[in-house]
């Protein structure tokens, strides 16, 4: 698994994650982009977006 500087290397520079990324709603990109530090890999960020979707249901 690669390993990135933060949210805003991943987006950057892999595509995937991009897509992924911009495809979660708005109110879940805002949460995420407040821990952008901790966001080092696609899947921190898929179980942050998993956890932050599960309150939705």
């Amino acid at each position: 698994m690669k390993e990135y500087q933060g949210l805003g290397d991943m987006l950057k520079n892999d595509p995937q994650v991009f897509s992924y990324y911009t495809s979660l709603p708005k109110y879940v990109r805002s949460m995420i982009a407040m821990r952008s530090d901790d966001v080092c890999s696609f899947e921190t960020l898929q179980n942050y977006a998993d956890n932050l979707l599960k309150g939705d249901g």
